[in-house]
């Protein structure tokens, strides 16, 4: 080969590594343009932020509707007035105990209403009229026992039912349970109350008004009587 072929040779090729470099940088640009537009699309930032955005309007809403019952904490905040920051569980009687008002109605309202209860309350005494009420937490306890399969403590988070506290509790003793007379055994004030609940006419299909349970009552499901 002679000097001429060998310098096409090499030209050729030194043609074609050139093209191969301007490729790559060309792809490697298209690349960077690509995860740029994923991440303007996919930002977690902007992610957070709405699921932020989603979970303020979830908590506003629930301030809005849910009611408040006994067994409910709520923490209340005075932001104007730290000093009267306080942590209160709702009583069997519905109420809450407030520095320098005393007793207050809680049961039965939503949060957004007690705050306006309580401004109003307090109002010679706050510097900001504004007050915070947040429920911390919502556990409802029952006791169940007797002919179930499962005796015991119930916790539940929204209403339940006498039939639902049986349920939770494994379902009565179909062998041995009397459901035609179940006890709902209930502390109002100073006196227990016993309240009769017929879940066998419930179970049966029959219509019937649905027993709902307060904070630490107690279902106890009685032993059907036999005479063997």
């Amino acid at each position: 080969m002679n000097k001429q072929s060998n310098l096409a040779v090499l030209q050729c090729f030194a043609a074609g590594r050139r093209r191969f470099v301007w490729l790559v940088l060309l792809l490697v640009l298209m690349a960077a343009g690509l995860l740029a537009g994923c991440q303007t699309q996919f930002s977690p930032t902007a992610a957070l932020k709405e699921q932020a955005a989603m979970a303020g309007e979830s908590a506003a809403k629930t301030n809005e509707l849910m009611n408040l019952r006994e067994g409910d904490v709520l923490k209340i905040s005075f932001p104007g007035s730290p000093t009267l920051d306080t942590t209160q569980t709702i009583r069997r009687d519905g109420k809450i105990t407030m520095q320098l008002v005393g007793d207050v109605d809680a049961a039965g309202m939503t949060p957004v209403a007690l705050e306006k209860k309580l401004v109003d309350l307090y109002r010679p005494q706050l510097t900001s009229t504004q007050v915070s009420v947040q429920v911390v937490s919502s556990a409802l306890t029952i006791y169940v026992t007797g002919m179930v399969l499962r005796p015991g403590k119930v916790l539940s988070d929204h209403p339940i039912t006498a039939l639902e506290a049986v349920m939770e509790a494994g379902g009565p003793d179909y062998t041995k349970a009397n459901l035609k007379n179940v006890a709902v055994i209930r502390q109002e004030g100073n006196v227990m109350k016993n309240y009769r609940v017929n879940l066998k006419d419930v179970l049966g299909g029959k219509e019937n008004a649905p027993f709902y349970l307060k904070p630490d009552d107690i279902v106890s499901v009685p032993e059907r009587f036999s005479m063997f």
